[in-house]
């Protein structure tokens, strides 16, 4: 949702309906991120979904400073970056390493401002690569580096992968 497509009002009316008890929480998910700061920032929100991964860290600028003091449960989506993160870029070096999904969803949720990673497995095997991935826990520096160098080849890439 965009600050355009969500009028005042309709703000308004949301936190009235949470102050008078008649829902829980507030929640949405946004690809304006500058928007989605300015909601945390006013404390609109109790659940924020946003696409967060190596290749597409904007909320580090644009979301996540505004979190506190209200600290929104955040959803993150597309770790993989609709697997375009588990694939060499053009630039990348043919004998480079590329990311499986679990460093993208650990890359995710090593970021502290980040409490849920979502994660698409298409079978069995992937699901338990997945928590297998997630028992690791969060990634070390030279790991993150890594993702960091490699999200952005995947970002300034026109040619997506070879």
């Amino acid at each position: 949702m965009k600050e355009k497509e969500f009028p005042e009002r309709a703000r308004d009316e949301m936190v009235r309906l949470r102050e008078e008890g008649k829902v829980r929480s507030i929640g949405m998910s946004c690809h304006d991120r500058k928007f989605a700061g300015k909601l945390a920032a006013e404390g609109a929100l109790d659940v924020l979904m946003i696409r967060y991964n190596a290749a597409h860290r904007g909320a580090e600028q644009d979301i996540f400073p505004y979190l506190q003091p209200d600290d929104p449960g955040v959803v993150s989506y597309t770790a993989t970056r609709w697997t375009y993160l588990l694939r060499r870029p053009k630039t990348w070096p043919r004998d480079g390493r590329i990311p499986d999904a679990g460093l993208c969803y650990r890359f995710v949720l090593t970021n502290p401002n980040v409490h849920v990673c979502m994660t698409a497995p298409t079978n069995e095997n992937q699901f338990r690569e997945n928590l297998a991935a997630l028992n690791k826990g969060p990634l070390d520096t030279e790991e993150m580096e890594f993702m960091r160098k490699f999200g952005d080849a995947v970002h300034h890439t026109k040619k997506w992968f070879m």
